[in-house]
């Protein structure tokens, strides 16, 4: 009479061994309808495992994050079932399942098509309602070697044989179709529904370049049509948002092949939108009491060897350079050099806190495949900080560095963040004192500070424990950005002191800090996130004046100086074209504010004012308009409003 402990503690015994789907059944009609896997004392199993023996059990649902990895899984194997109906003299190698989806490798002699791809979709619909029961098989590998070798699959072979002997395999089967797999699976294709194929790419065998080229097909499951619906949806707003193409369109920026792959050229409307980004940061981090610094980028490689650098990051670092048989390296980051100018006198205790900040550039040896936009570089500009405190002082400064990264990131429309407090991993340095009260301290200052946050057990740097913050865009999508890490190493490695009140000399806490982690990719992440529209005070041209003719031209070249003088970034379109036609460029072109001017206005001495959207505010004197943007840029605030 196996004893079944369910996850809210009840029990239920049953006289007799019965499957996970006849639990779930005996729970209730829905929860069995819902159900596509169990976890059976903290693993995973199939609904068909028997329950014959007490156990604590749990019945996974489809709509959960195991449930949903089950369906994605199976959606993989029905995949693979529909190519080799269509195509049987595909062979089938390895199919995992991957963030928000899955894909499969297949050995095939031609290119899949696009066709193609709607044909195995189409098929994998009929497998769907042929509601193909799903069953485990255990083989020995000997077996399994011989059945994959008399179904042709070469690929499949190889992988057994890479399993010791005398070990025994699981595969599964639907229909006609058989795969090696640990599983668990749905119980019937007929579980499956909500899926698309996305796309083909070609992928190494075992990810060695060396070894053949296969096909990979990538595909999304979820667990509902409406679920499947949003998420595709969410992937044409991304497509649509994509900073590269709007940073060409809007000529903010560009990557110059000729200069090498990952490095940024600013052109000048993404440069003034820079220029905005970077002096709001000086300014909120001179009120918050930093000392700004500027830093070289190169310095002997021997300051590489002391921090630490070349031993476990030289892999991202560029080769050193030679100069009168001298090596220098481009510098990957800033921490060694603020430890430099700390240690260029002795510090007391009554200077600590010292909190300094610089946006310096470093560069980073990535490769090129992993280049990516403005997402990632090969050079770029962090914004890095850096606090230099004792131990009691530790709390009160993270409280600070949150409340700083919070006033800027709202500043710039982010408001909801994931949050994670990553504590001592299994390797680290340090004395457990320490770690537990710096970690501790790290607690208090996010309690204080009113954020919820999970705690990842063990995820802490070797060096210290450390806070990373997500912000969520205007889509849902979550970018990592902001980071505190809390740094017992570098202080050591570089011997640094100060003298404390009882004149022992000790070593200070370092506190490595970002808010948007670099220029580039924050630049990125707000061309996404405004879908290319910024906001007045960051939009690279707030206002533009269109004269409906040629003969309103002085006249609008006179808006536009009026606007300039009081600090407006405001440009005069005097092109040769109908009104409609600059108005359409103008509102493509993203720019808050159009201000159209012909005779009626110039009579007036005032400007019909349009926004982006198409919304017409009416005609207003230049004064107005003045004060109104004026206003508006100083308070990065939204809402165009003017005296009447």
């Amino acid at each position: 009479m196996p004893d079944i402990q369910l996850p809210d503690g009840s029990h239920r015994q049953f006289p007799e061994p019965l499957s996970g789907l006849a639990l779930a059944q005996a729970i209730g009609s829905g929860l069995a309808k819902a159900a596509v896997a169990m976890r059976v004392n903290g693993r995973l199993k199939d609904l068909s495992t028997m329950l014959d023996q007490d156990a604590e059990v749990a019945i996974v649902t489809r709509e959960s994050a195991d449930g949903l990895e089950v369906i994605r899984h199976s959606a993989a194997h029905l995949m693979a079932q529909a190519v080799q109906s269509l195509y049987p003299e595909a062979q089938v190698t390895i199919g995992p399942v991957i963030a928000n989806g899955f894909y499969y490798d297949f050995a095939f002699a031609r290119g899949f098509t696009p066709e193609d791809l709607e044909a195995i979709e189409e098929r994998m619909r009929a497998l769907v309602k042929e509601n193909l029961p799903v069953h485990r098989e255990l083989l020995s590998r000997e077996d399994a070697i011989a059945l994959f070798e008399k179904m042709g699959e070469d690929y499949k072979v190889e992988i057994v044989r890479a399993i010791p002997e005398g070990e025994s395999l699981s595969l599964y089967r639907q229909g006609d179709f058989v795969d090696l797999c640990r599983g668990p699976h749905v119980p019937s294709t007929g579980s499956l529904g909500a899926f698309k194929l996305q796309r083909v790419a070609g992928a190494y065998w075992r990810g060695d370049s060396r070894n053949p080229m296969l096909q990979r097909i990538y595909g999304t499951a979820w667990a509902q049509q409406k679920d499947l619906d949003a998420y595709l949806q969410q992937l044409a707003e991304v497509e649509k948002r994509d900073h590269r193409r709007i940073g060409t369109e809007l000529d903010l920026f560009s990557i110059q092949e000729d200069a090498g792959g990952g490095l940024v050229f600013w052109h000048p409307s993404g440069a003034r939108v820079r220029r905005v980004i970077e002096d709001f940061w000086r300014s909120a981090h001179v009120e918050a009491g930093y000392e700004l610094l500027y830093t070289p980028h190169i310095a002997h490689e021997q300051l590489w060897f002391t921090s630490g650098h070349k031993d476990f990051y030289a892999e991202s670092m560029f080769d050193p350079m030679q100069d009168e048989g001298q090596p220098y390296q481009l510098k990957p980051m800033n921490c060694p050099f603020h430890i430099l100018i700390y240690k260029d006198k002795l510090h007391s205790y009554r200077d600590l806190p010292i909190r300094w900040a610089e946006l310096g550039t470093v560069y980073r040896h990535e490769m090129s495949g992993a280049l990516h936009g403005l997402m990632r570089v090969r050079g770029f500009t962090q914004d890095d900080a850096h606090v230099f405190c004792r131990p009691d002082q530790i709390e009160a400064e993270i409280l600070g560095v949150l409340a700083l990264v919070q006033k800027i990131l709202g500043t710039f429309g982010f408001s909801q963040y994931e949050i994670n407090l990553s504590t001592r991993p299994e390797h680290s340095v340090g004395s457990d004192e320490i770690w537990d009260a710096a970690t501790q301290a790290l607690r208090n200052a996010l309690e204080r500070a009113g954020l919820a946050y999970q705690v990842d057990e063990g995820g802490g740097a070797f060096y210290g424990p450390k806070i990373d913050l997500k912000i969520q865009d205007s889509i849902g999508r979550k970018w990592q950005c902001s980071t505190v890490q809390l740094d017992f190493n570098l202080p050591e490695r570089f011997a640094m002191e100060y003298v404390a009140e009882d004149g022992a000399r000790k070593v200070p806490i370092m506190v490595h800090r970002a808010i948007f982690g670099s220029i580039e990719r924050f630049f990125g992440v707000l061309i996404e996130h405004y879908e290319g529209k910024f906001p007045l005070w960051l939009a690279p041209v707030q206002a533009v004046v269109l004269p409906i003719s040629e003969h309103y031209a002085a006249y609008a070249i006179s808006v536009s100086d009026a606007l300039m003088k009081r600090g407006i970034r405001v440009e005069t379109d005097l092109r040769n074209e109908k009104i409609g036609y600059k108005i359409r460029a103008q509102t493509l072109r993203r720019v808050p504010y159009l201000l159209v001017v012909g005779e009626r206005e110039k009579a007036a001495d005032t400007v019909a004012v349009r926004d982006r959207d198409g919304q017409d505010l009416g005609a207003l004197t230049i004064d107005a308009v003045g004060i109104a943007l004026q206003k508006m840029d100083r308070e990065r605030s939204n809402t165009l409003e003017w005296q009447g």
